[in-house]
């Protein structure tokens, strides 16, 4: 592999070039949690490198690409231990009666034959207006369903879907204060609030089972939206098609659950860098791989950014 360009510091390694070159250089087995967004197929494009699966010339063709990124996360990733992948249904156009793809159940067909077992699903609920202005869906608008409800369709919930590697994880993720933070909108009950921190019995723990529901149901309706980090200076006019960061609190839920501190978590398609800042901030170390130079650069100033801040409450 030619050396990529990158930045290493003792809170992280970010990598721009190509996941698969990078990925390979990796020792097995070093990986204990893998978090990402897959380019979501035939629906953004994300830069016009050829290099990038999101210009594969049919959805066929982006399967099969990746696959071999799946290949390497499930080589990397260490026995018993968990991979997140976040996605959504993909139209296959935007006039509201064309073919809604399966791209959550494809992920879980090639995760399942490559040995990773499927082992859960996470709703993010999306709000309607904000989608429609987003993607200009024009089955999402009113007037569609004013002219004729047939051709109107739902603004999709992301998914967050759980595989776990075969083999047994031999360093349990153990929480033995519970869970002490809580990474949503939600009011949390005041009558509950004084258990935060709580380090007696944890069947006492009132303010851990509170938080515990919310992240246990399938449906994460309390996600904060508009909790990303910040992109549009990554916007590169000559190829940009599309840049929208993942909401931290679902990164923040599955660093937390899925992780211990200390530990290191992988991200193949970085973006600006939401996944590694995720970790840092939670005491994690990240690894970020990002192909396109201009979110590569938008991510080392997140990233140096959560490492301040580490930094900061280290010296409190």
């Amino acid at each position: 592999m030619s050396n990529p360009i990158q930045e290493l510091t003792d809170f992280y390694a970010a990598y721009c070039g190509d996941c698969i070159s990078v990925m390979q250089d990796l020792p097995d087995a070093s990986i204990h949690l893998s978090i990402y967004s897959p380019p979501f197929a035939g629906l953004y494009q994300y830069s016009s490198d050829p290099r990038d699966v999101s210009n594969c010339v049919n959805y066929e063709e982006f399967l099969v690409n990746y696959g071999f990124c799946v290949d390497q996360i499930k080589r990397l990733t260490m026995p018993g231990r968990m991979t997140a992948v976040h996605c959504a249904d993909v139209l296959s156009g935007n006039t509201g009666l064309d073919r809604l793809r399966d791209f959550p159940g494809d992920i879980i067909r090639l995760h399942e034959a490559r040995g990773m077992h499927y082992a859960a699903r996470y709703h993010v609920w999306k709000e309607p207006l904000t989608i429609r202005n987003r993607t200009m869906m024009k089955s999402l608008s009113h007037k569609c369903l004013t002219l004729d409800s047939t051709k109107c369709s739902m603004a999709n919930a992301d998914y967050l879907l759980i595989f776990r590697n075969t083999g047994d994880n031999q360093t349990p993720v153990s929480h033995p204060n519970g869970l002490t933070s809580y990474a949503g909108e939600r009011p949390v009950p005041q009558d509950v609030l004084s258990y935060c921190g709580w380090k007696g019995s944890q069947l006492e723990n009132r303010y851990s089972q509170w938080v515990w529901r919310q992240y246990a149901s399938a449906f994460w309706d309390d996600v904060r939206l508009d909790r990303v980090l910040p992109f549009r200076a990554s916007k590169d006019d000559e190829d940009e098609r599309h840049v929208h960061p993942l909401q931290l609190d679902v990164i923040e839920r599955a660093v937390v659950m899925w992780s211990n501190p200390r530990e290191t978590v992988l991200t193949p398609f970085m973006g600006v860098g939401s996944e590694v800042y995720g970790s840092v901030i939670n005491g994690r170390r990240g690894i970020g791989i990002e192909l396109k130079p201009a979110y590569f650069k938008q991510a080392v100033l997140n990233l140096k950014s959560a490492a301040d801040s580490v930094k900061e409450m280290a010296l409190l």
